[in-house]
């Protein structure tokens, strides 16, 4: 069992994905409280109105990078020009199943991009994402 419960924001167009994902994450007993988003602007809209306190556990943020309107790409670009102290209640894994170079460079040079993950999600993706957490 993970000591501190953590919020989870999944956002990927594919509804199946997001349910996939929440179902995931939730068995882990990583988290209760789970928000799930086929819109990437509505997510980001979700982040800005959104008012965390002080807390020691960010929220993590599973992002997948092919979406339309606006694509996970954009959605980063989007979330890195909102104030510093948004960003720092969010931790940023992007899920994609690219196998494209410059895709996997650019994801890299995001500053508050933590990791690449793999599609599809599976309980060993998270189970590694969440040792990361507790290093």
């Amino acid at each position: 069992m993970i000591p501190n419960l953590r919020p989870f924001i999944v956002i990927d167009d594919n509804k199946l994905d997001c349910f996939i994902a929440e179902k995931i994450i939730f068995n882990t007993g990583l988290s209760d409280d789970i928000k799930t988003f086929t819109d990437a602007q509505k997510a980001l809209k979700y982040i800005e109105d959104r008012e965390l306190p002080e807390q020691p556990d960010r929220c993590i943020i599973i992002v997948d990078i092919q979406m339309p309107l606006m694509n996970g790409f954009e959605f980063v670009e989007a979330f890195e020009r909102l104030p510093l102290n948004t960003q720092k209640n969010y931790d940023i894994y992007v899920l994609s199943s690219t196998i494209n170079e410059n895709d996997l460079n650019r994801v890299r040079n995001y500053k508050t991009v933590k990791h690449l993950l793999d599609k599809p999600l599976t309980s060993k993706k998270l189970s590694y994402l969440i040792e990361r957490l507790l290093d």
